[in-house]
């Protein structure tokens, strides 16, 4: 299957912040017309703001990606005002920072809502449109803790489990159909977004990525990618992500003891958490202020993951290795 060239129209949910505004800026630098899905209305209108900016057609919508029936409103919405959507974005998400015994049942249940049936609920609405003209690219935004758990997320941590569970799944039954609608994956590593400065948050001190921290530009360039090469059923970001999964899979016992140890801390700065830190679980925290896509990690954050190269571009590694290999054989030829 060919994938449709720009200008495609694209949604993109929680792209009022982090990977998912980032993402969409890529979007509109192409020439696609992006719908901005999200609940605050401050971060909508500023990421409308710079896609015009930027000379792109943006459709900003509130809208909460836990109501499916809000959300098929909104998919109308962006169909009758942009045209037929080539491209769906699922990557809203919310979650708790505190260990499982101390995340009560509505808040638990709230971020299943959200990190969960958001994309559950994102990927029927996409599909009520794309199927009756079997086109379409659905891409959703993972993470490496979608294959292994963590200390102090467990409420996301399960949520992006269960994401990757139904991947497997919707990706078989399209390929049984003999579908033309694709669907792929990205897997990402800890990115510097507001997440930290908005999730509820239950800790002592101030919470962080993991490090090593990328920026969410980083993400967002996988993104862009996965949505034209959508044959790969998912893409992993960077080298921390790739020895996550990998890792878990060979020695998942060892990494429960390590995390064991080290997980508390090292999601957790020296700085206490601010007294006032805002969280959107139940109401978007950005409705009168506009957190922007980056965290407070501007400084620890790298705008590069070489990993994240080497896989948009692995047939190319391939191929030079290849020449190299029958060049070297050559040499060798001939010096005998």
């Amino acid at each position: 299957m060919s994938v449709k060239k720009s200008p495609r129209v694209v949604v993109i949910t929680g792209a009022s912040g982090g990977i998912g505004r980032a993402s969409a800026r890529l979007f509109a630098q192409q020439g696609d017309h992006v719908a901005l899905l999200a609940r605050g209305s401050a971060g909508l209108e500023a990421a409308a703001r710079e896609l015009r900016d930027l000379g792109g057609d943006a459709l900003a919508i509130s809208v909460d990606t836990a109501d499916h029936e809000a959300l098929d409103r909104a998919a109308d919405q962006v169909e009758a005002e942009l045209g037929p959507i080539d491209v769906w974005v699922n990557d809203a998400f919310t979650s708790v920072f505190a260990r499982f015994v101390d995340i009560e049942p509505e808040e638990f249940r709230r971020v299943t809502e959200v990190t969960y049936l958001g994309f559950v609920n994102g990927t029927r609405s996409a599909l009520r449109h794309m199927l009756p003209r079997d086109s379409g690219v659905i891409v959703q935004v993972g993470s490496a803790l979608a294959h292994r758990g963590i200390p102090l997320q467990s409420a996301y941590c399960g949520a992006k489990h269960a994401m990757w569970g139904f991947h497997e799944s919707l990706l078989t039954e399209l390929r049984h159909d003999h579908s033309n609608v694709q669907l792929t994956s990205v897997a990402m590593p800890a990115v510097n977004t507001p997440q930290f400065s908005w999730v509820l948050s239950k800790l002592p001190h101030q919470a962080q990525p993991v490090p090593p921290i990328y920026q969410p530009e980083v993400a967002a360039r996988s993104v862009l990618y996965a949505a034209a090469h959508p044959e790969r059923r998912a893409y992993w970001v960077g080298a921390a992500t790739v020895g996550t999964i990998i890792g878990n899979r060979l020695a998942g016992g060892l990494l429960d003891r390590y995390l064991g140890r080290t997980g508390f801390a090292s999601q957790q700065t020296d700085d206490p958490k601010p007294p006032d830190q805002p969280s959107n679980l139940f109401e978007p925290a950005d409705d009168d202020h506009d957190f922007g896509a980056h965290g407070l990690f501007d400084t620890r954050a790298s705008r590069h993951s070489p990993q994240a190269w080497a896989s948009r571009h692995r047939r190319v590694l391939a191929s030079a290795a290849a020449t190299a290999a029958v060049a070297g054989g050559l040499r060798a030829v001939r010096q005998r």
